[in-house]
């Protein structure tokens, strides 16, 4: 048996989204399953389209999500070079054999010309299919004409891996260009050499290229390459199902998600369920496990949904996996804390305290700073924290100063343990008869300007005595005012 060898073959003309990343992710587990080589090859045969810097990115996404490739362009392998445009005397080499074995024609007929006989084919309601315009008699093909490959039709059947059987009739196959005028081949050509070559087992890629699949059979028999397996993954549709997900329906760069504190864990297990599962109700799979079960039967023929609301679980899922000090060696970068922390609460000691208490409820570490700016400084009295709280908002000022006192009057007296405070707050229930939604509730937006907050004992504890006295202090004198 062949060694399997999968491979991810993008173009440089642009950031990777998810869908780039998932058509990289299949080979990639199938590679590593079966202990196999995954390549990275680049396809820059569209100079026009190429984007500067693009190829590092590709890269660096690549390595971020840890699918590190076996062979590519800074990992020499016996089959390369593994960008195209470095391949061109290869591409040359098998279009001259073609040519000269009458497989393919010169094609020198300008896009005028081509347009009046798409004009002709309409004309007497038929598909325009080029084997029925080729030239009488082309010239001699050489570098610098476009080449044109001269198919021979026939009815297709064939496996997909993820699609299952399917078939063409010799309608589906057509003559296409293999070498442009720039001497340049087209990605029908190149990257069929580029696998033979290489000797890739397994082509998986996106819906969009099977139906181009008859065309490419009919190449690969008239070169006599063997087949590879092939796999054709579902569209990853935009959150309403009805589209292809494209960047307006929110398609990020995948270092987006990584700059705005994504655990690369949590990107690779979200993919990975995009389409696919392993037929049971597991949903949060680690590398190892992926690579274990993944398999392309099961992968679903129907497009799977882009639901970024799962991807903020899931990434959550794997933050609250995480140690405390693990999650603060992961966060420890400006970006992912509030502005202008006073010396004094900027260690590592105290951000950990903060960390283990908003562990649960945090998503993505951006989102830090917008949890956490009241553990590091005072913020202005927000009245309309009360005035807008479905219960606070029916007590006048006084009775929720006199809520506000006994509160003071008690927590004055704790240690400031959470233990401690746990124990008065609960204390302070049966003081002031009132129902944790709203003396809680008071106590927690006089010491946090929040609406929302982690266990207040907690809290309160690592905010500290002298900061949260004050604070009350400061939301009595606002009631006052």
């Amino acid at each position: 048996m062949k060694s399997v060898r999968t491979r991810f073959a993008p173009s440089p003309t642009g950031y990777l989204h998810v869908g780039n990343v998932r058509a990289a992710l299949f080979p990639w587990l199938i590679a590593q399953q079966a202990g196999g080589t995954f390549v990275l090859r680049i396809e820059d045969t569209d100079q026009a389209r190429e984007v500067s810097g693009a190829i590092d990115v590709m890269r660096e996404t690549l390595q971020w999500l840890g699918m590190e490739w076996d062979e590519g362009p800074d990992k020499p392998g016996d089959f390369g070079p593994y960008v195209q445009s470095e391949r061109r005397t290869l591409y040359l080499k098998w279009a001259q054999r073609m040519a000269d074995e009458g497989l393919a024609y010169a094609d020198i007929r300008t896009p005028d010309e081509l347009k009046a006989l798409r004009e002709d084919a309409k004309s007497k309601k038929q598909a325009f299919l080029a084997r029925n315009y080729r030239p009488d008699q082309p010239q001699t093909w050489q570098p610098g004409m476009p080449l044109r490959f001269k198919s021979t039709p026939q009815t297709y059947a064939w496996n997909d891996a993820i699609m299952g059987e399917l078939s063409a009739g010799p309608e589906a196959v057509d003559d296409f260009i293999l070498i442009k005028s720039d001497q340049f081949p087209t990605y029908n050509f190149a990257h069929i050499i580029d696998d033979h070559e290489m000797n890739i087992t397994h082509v998986i890629r996106g819906l969009e290229y099977i139906a181009s699949m008859p065309k490419y059979l009919n190449l690969y028999d008239a070169l006599g390459f063997d087949w590879p397996v092939f796999g054709h993954a579902p569209h990853i549709m935009a959150p309403d199902g009805k589209k292809k997900l494209s960047k307006r329906d929110g398609a990020k760069g995948i270092l987006q998600y990584r700059d705005d504190g994504f655990l690369p864990a949590a990107m690779l297990n979200f993919l990975a369920s995009l389409g696919w599962n392993d037929g049971t109700e597991q949903e949060i799979f680690s590398r190892s496990e992926l690579i274990e079960k993944f398999s392309l039967d099961r992968v679903q023929r129907s497009g799977a949904r882009f639901d970024e609301q799962r991807l903020l679980w899931m990434n959550g899922t794997w933050i609250r996996r995480l140690s405390t000090s693990e999650l603060y060696d992961l966060t420890d970068k400006p970006a992912f804390w509030p502005q202008g922390i006073p010396s004094e609460y900027d260690n590592s000691s105290y951000k950990t305290e903060v960390l283990a208490l908003i562990q649960e409820r945090l998503k993505f570490f951006a989102e830090i700073p917008s949890l956490t700016t009241y553990f590091f400084r005072d913020l202005p009295i927000d009245s309309t924290l009360i005035s807008t709280h479905k219960q606070l908002k029916k007590f006048t000022p006084e009775e929720l100063t006199t809520m506000l006192r006994q509160t003071q009057a008690n927590l004055v007296k704790s240690d400031f343990s959470a233990v401690d405070l746990q124990g008065r707050l609960n204390d302070l229930l049966q003081e002031t008869g009132q129902k944790p939604a709203v003396l809680f509730s008071l106590i927690r937006i006089a010491t946090t300007q929040a609406a929302a907050s982690p266990g207040l004992a907690g809290t309160l504890a690592v905010i500290g005595k002298e900061r949260s006295l004050q604070r009350i202090s400061a939301q009595i004198d606002a009631l006052a005012a």
